[in-house]
């Protein structure tokens, strides 16, 4: 592959940086004298590794992406610095053709700032397309860990099968990161984290049945060095950077990296006084897009940020990622399951009427074989009364019914071909079949709804027998349960969509082994979901018992 010397686009918080061309030779692992010198009298004040919280890549297209890292030599600093001296520093970075990171292609400076918690965004473009990638950064003497990264196929090229996993809610004190790790030992193109990336709380404030694992450091986030720490803590830790090393990721932020069950301008606890809140707010967006590869359009601008995008792979799929928190309207009724006659108002929007317009716009101008729509809560209809009455989760589309049925219309009138929803939040695996109207099950599906578990929120999990869980029964478009923790590995073809619902026995304890619980395919042209694997019982491992609709409910309303 030919040496690219033209220069590419650099962002280091609101204001572009400078880019300076490299020789094309492993300049990071051998510079020459002076580059040395440079770079020791850039690094004074570094005496231990910076590059403690690894590097990351995200938000692919045909001709590049964003590369990232964020510099601390002490993550848990309480002042959420990461005991970073107050000033600038020069990092270098480079991208190669290689994994041994010989062969550069693209390479530059960006300038690590404090007002910025000391964090790089590089956008690196004019890459050739459908291609594998390595970068690193060096900041003096250090050099940071490789990523490997991919530039998606052309816009009008399929490319090849592309392997996606997708991801939801990392409680740290709950339990070990294995998923993470095993995700990356998998080897994806591209992974979707569906939100709740980090948790807020302080240490025993939110609980597992017999202690949390591990424990948070600081107190509640409420400020931006709280986040910042926050961030430190979950990103310091090796399996969540293998996860980041091996692929690009596409972020979307859910609840918890703000507050539990906020929507807009609202906390948690209305009834409770809290003129904090939309500093609270602005403050979680800053660190979160200091902490994520995101693209200079994310840049949060105070109490607003940008996340809802759209991500091209080729003529393959198209991912509409989501925001569901920072334009919804109040939860009706509270955040629990009610029967709520709140959720069935038409004036009422979990996307807001902008996003919900783009999102529509999106389907109609769609030539993709695949639409996903990557998002944080529960989209099917989920009722937990088995009688008339509909007694569903207010925090999910299940309160928003009106703003669901303008959404799946919309993709039925624009003939959308494939259209997959993918979703995390609920703390268990599902799968479902999604239709227009959820009280007539002999009406025909309309799409597919794939759900991921947690990585750790929850602790264990149990296994059990997904024919007895007692939604499937109550809501027959509803095909798969499980209540171990994992997440979700798919095969995107041009006629089909695998997707592996790999869990883990425990997470309690390090070092769990990842089997496929069970598969479910979508193929072309056919909306829903069609079970081809299932993992028999393992009776070795502990089962849970018959469970019921109140056992459920308790478990995802558990929450503080």
């Amino acid at each position: 592959m030919p040496h690219l010397d033209r220069r590419s686009f650099l962002v280091t918080g609101l204001a572009a940086g400078t880019v300076a061309a490299i020789p094309a030779t492993d300049a990071l692992a051998e510079p020459d004298p002076a580059a040395d010198t440079a770079q020791s009298l850039a690094s004074r004040g570094l005496r231990t590794d910076p590059f403690t919280l690894g590097v990351a890549s995200g938000d692919p297209d045909h001709e590049g992406f964003v590369i990232w890292t964020r510099l601390a030599q002490q993550p848990l600093a309480e002042d959420g610095m990461g005991g970073m001296p107050a000033r600038p520093f020069t990092v270098l970075w480079q991208v190669y053709a290689d994994e041994r990171c010989r062969r550069v292609v693209r390479s530059g400076v960006a300038v690590a700032a404090p007002e910025w918690a000391h964090s790089v965004h590089v956008e690196v473009d004019r890459l050739p397309s459908g291609r594998e990638y390595w970068y690193r950064f060096r900041v003096g003497p250090y050099i940071s860990p490789a990523g490997r990264a991919r530039t998606a196929p052309h816009p009008l090229s399929y490319g090849g099968p592309l392997s996606m996993a997708f991801v939801s809610c990392a409680q740290f004190e709950h339990g070990y990161f294995t998923s993470y790790r095993r995700l990356a030992e998998d080897h994806p193109d591209l992974v979707l984290h569906l939100g709740d990336y980090q948790y807020e709380y302080a240490r025993d404030t939110y609980t597992i049945p017999g202690g949390n694992v591990r424990d948070h450091e600081g107190p509640e986030t409420e400020t931006l060095a709280n986040y910042r720490q926050r961030h430190a803590q979950y990103k310091a830790d090796p399996d969540l950077q293998a996860a980041h090393a091996a692929a690009p990721w596409l972020v979307v932020f859910d609840d918890h990296e703000v507050d539990n069950n906020w929507a807009d301008e609202t906390p948690e606890k209305p009834e409770v006084p809290q003129p904090n809140f939309p500093a609270r707010r602005a403050a979680a967006f800053r660190a979160y897009y200091e902490n994520m590869p995101l693209r200079r359009t994310s840049v949060p601008r105070g109490v607003d940020m940008q996340i809802y995008r759209r991500v091209r792979w080729g003529l393959l799929a198209t991912f509409h990622m989501l925001d569901t928190r920072q334009y919804r309207d109040d939860q009706g009724c509270g955040d629990g399951y009610k029967d709520c006659p709140a959720a069935v108002d038409p004036a009422r929007s979990i996307t807001g009427a902008e996003q919900e317009a783009w999102l529509l716009d999106g389907f109609r101008k769609s030539r993709a074989q695949w639409d996903v729509i990557g998002q944080q809560v529960f989209f099917a209809q989920r009722d937990s009364d088995a009688g008339p009455a509909k007694v569903t989760s207010q925090d999910a589309w299940d309160g928003y019914v009106a703003s669901r049925r303008r959404i799946t219309q919309g993709w039925v009138d624009a003939k959308v071909r494939n259209p997959v929803v993918l979703t995390g939040d609920v703390h268990a695996h599902w799968a479902s079949d999604l239709k227009l109207d959820y009280d007539d099950p002999t009406g025909p599906s309309v799409g597919s709804e794939l759900v991921t578990t947690s990585i750790t929120t929850g602790g264990d999990g149990a296994d059990s027998d997904p024919a007895k869980h007692p939604w499937l029964a109550i809501n027959p478009h509803l095909k798969f349960y499980n209540n171990q923790r994992g997440y979700v590995l798919t095969r995107i073809e041009r006629d089909l969509m695998t997707a592996d619902f790999k869990v883990v026995p425990h997470v309690q304890a390090p070092g769990s082994e990842a089997y496929t619980r069970a598969t479910f395919v979508v193929e072309d042209r056919v909306p829903g979901v069609q079970q081809t694997y299932l993992r028999p019982l393992d009776p070795g491992f502990r089962a849970e018992r018959e469970i019921t609709t109140e056992d459920t409910i308790e478990l995802e309303t558990r929450r503080p």
